[in-house]
């Protein structure tokens, strides 16, 4: 059996006036999507626990299969694994935006998607302020990531309390897109130190070469880090081993190109494959990532395709862009990926969000999302369409919950809530 699994990322989304009151899901022209949809199952789950925070961080872990209410740590440490960053029992790891505040409010999360390169540069600048503003910091870095993705590291010593408390609570920054931050700073034990590094950073970024160059450019310059997302190393089952007993085999492979999910996937024990052309933005190259996955078919036994761009148009308030990126997935990853997977014996494909994202405030949200599954073994359901209309009208039975058992359920050699005759049995899941 070969699967497929693809994360349009916050692709769940509400009725848009723009759209003529239809979600940007029902508005796309995605025939590759609807198809599996009238061969397979639609329903809805919800990858977000009430006590969580509905950010991706928790989502895809859920998406993984991965109950966040025992694997979750935050979002910091995942990315940390990506970057193969091993962090100690006493260490703790903080994701650092880049970002533009101006008068008060935040203008871009992003810092207008600054470059790795620039970012380096900048972040070695923000090391040397904090040296110099905080003599008696011990074990801190600001570690690059990719683009404005970048973490601040505490390395700990045996014995000594951490800095940052499980208490201390950061609100991420494409939460508060046009907003003012005066009233986000971190809260909890560890949150003045977090604020303090959060505001002298507007001195060590300031007048720097890199923001001077992209201010002469017309672009947005880098004025704060915004540091959120703070945890502990996790400790995850390896994937194969937690679902051995579903019969699936040993090799899954990540394409994406963001950090988050890579971590995800180093911790689950996966193979992450790098993309060229991959950006995580709304520019990525979709056509190459659907290519590298039917390539990585031929020995993976599961292949997940990550694509953010869905996700980065709401946040942008872009309802148009949101309709193109599902359009370009439909077309240029589900096409090939149910093209490539009819020539097999065996196969399955499950298509889901990891949250909704919504245009109307430019951020996550907790709440139901749209999930359609289809392949070998798996029944008609009757929906004919992939959105979220058509999966709230469902089988009562297709609805899973919580959402880390939608991935139990798609590896099931025979699917929970259906026969091994392949009828619906209401109920079941």
């Amino acid at each position: 059996m070969k699967y497929v699994v693809i994360i349009p990322d916050g692709a769940a989304d509400a009725p848009q006036a723009s759209l003529g009151g239809r979600t940007p899901l029902q508005a796309a022209h995605t025939p590759h999507l609807d198809a599996l949809a009238a061969r397979g199952t639609v329903g809805l789950t919800n990858h977000v626990p009430d006590s969580l925070p509905p950010g991706s961080e928790v989502a895809c872990m859920s998406l993984l299969g991965y109950d966040p209410l025992t694997y979750f740590t935050g979002r910091a440490p995942l990315e940390a694994a990506a970057k193969g960053i091993q962090l100690s029992p006493d260490d703790t790891a903080v994701r650092c935006n880049l970002v533009t505040i101006r008068d008060g409010l935040m203008e871009d999360f992003t810092a207008g998607h600054i470059s790795t390169e620039e970012a380096t540069a900048l972040l070695a600048a923000c090391q040397r302020g904090l040296a110099a503003d905080f003599p008696e910091l011990t074990g801190w870095e600001f570690t690059p990531g990719v683009s404005y993705r970048n973490l601040l590291l505490h390395r700990g010593q045996p014995g000594t309390p951490p800095p940052l408390g499980s208490d201390l609570r950061a609100t991420p920054p494409h939460d508060l897109v046009d907003q003012p931050v005066d009233d986000a700073f971190p809260r909890g034990t560890g949150s003045r130190l977090l604020t303090e590094i959060m505001a002298n950073s507007a001195q060590w970024l300031s007048g720097h070469p890199v923001n001077q160059a992209r201010l002469a450019a017309g672009q947005r310059p880098a004025t704060h880090v915004w540091l959120w997302g703070v945890g502990r190393a996790p400790h995850m089952e390896p994937f194969a081993q937690k679902y051995a007993a579903t019969g699936f085999g040993s090799r899954a492979t990540m394409i994406t190109a963001v950090d988050l999910l890579r971590g995800l996937a180093a911790l689950a024990g996966w193979k992450r494959l790098e993309v060229p052309g991959a950006t995580g933005y709304l520019d990525t190259d979709y056509a190459a990532k659907g290519r590298a996955a039917i390539a990585e078919l031929s020995q993976a036994d599961l292949v997940c395709v990550h694509i953010e761009a869905p996700d980065e148009a709401s946040h942008e308030g872009n309802a148009a862009e949101k309709v193109k990126a599902l359009e370009e997935i439909d077309r240029l990853i589900v096409a090939p990926l149910a093209a490539h997977l009819a020539t097999l014996p065996a196969h399955r494909m499950l298509v889901c969000p990891d949250h909704p994202t919504f245009i109307s405030t430019k951020t996550h949200s907790r709440g139901n999302v749209p999930y359609v599954m289809a392949g070998s073994g798996i029944a008609a359901t009757g929906q004919k369409t992939y959105d979220e209309v058509a999966a709230a009208a469902a089988p009562a039975a297709t609805q899973i919950l919580p959402g880390w058992r939608l991935m139990g359920a798609f590896l099931e050699q025979t699917p929970a809530g259906h026969t091994a005759q392949g009828s619906p049995q209401r109920g079941a899941l």
